[in-house]
């Protein structure tokens, strides 16, 4: 009777420590895609400038716009501590002023056949594509590590140990699409 009783809290207790091992395996797989974001964010937070730069004396009349992408990217780049939600609506704000920014480079000549520009947007557009693959990882694995917390037995486990389930890094509908731009007209 007594080895029967072992070997049920040995099961239990080997059992608890492989789902806590599986949530931590999760939660650090969910850390690592974020941080993967975080680093594909930081180089476009660090291409905003030199395209600003680049286009500022073109567009005199235009300081509006380039100071709304300014400021977008501020906002970003203060919002990158704050989770998946804060990050993802600074980012939908900046990709719409990047937008407006483009739709009016179509409106300069000179602009669109400027070589510095041409490299930045391609840049950026290679960028905001990393982001795009990044952010799908990102959300598999939240969805993996959210899944796993919510399941049973896990769910008894995961709330002792402080597991705690991950928001995903959405975009908005209208970012869905990528803004394309053609600077070789």
């Amino acid at each position: 009777m007594e080895w029967i009783v072992l070997i049920i809290v040995a099961v239990i207790v080997i059992g608890g420590i492989l789902i806590y091992n599986n949530l931590v395996r999760f939660r650090n797989q969910v850390d690592e895609a974020w941080n993967q974001i975080s680093v594909q964010l930081k180089r476009r937070h660090d291409l905003i400038p030199n395209l600003v730069n680049a286009v500022k004396g073109y567009m005199e009349f235009e300081q509006e716009t380039l100071t709304r992408v300014t400021e977008a990217r501020n906002a970003a780049v203060s919002a990158a501590g704050q989770g998946a939600a804060a990050s993802a609506g600074a980012e939908n704000f900046l990709t719409g002023a990047l937008r407006q920014l483009f739709a009016l480079v179509e409106n300069y000549p000179d602009l669109k056949a400027n070589q510095n520009v041409l490299q930045l947007q391609e840049e950026l557009t290679t960028t905001e594509n990393q982001i795009g693959f990044s952010r799908q990882h990102y959300n598999a694995t939240v969805r993996e590590l959210n899944q796993s917390i919510q399941t049973f037995p896990n769910v008894l486990l995961a709330g002792i140990f402080g597991f705690k389930e991950r928001e995903y890094f959405q975009i908005e509908e209208a970012d869905t699409a990528v803004p394309e731009v053609n600077l070789r007209s």
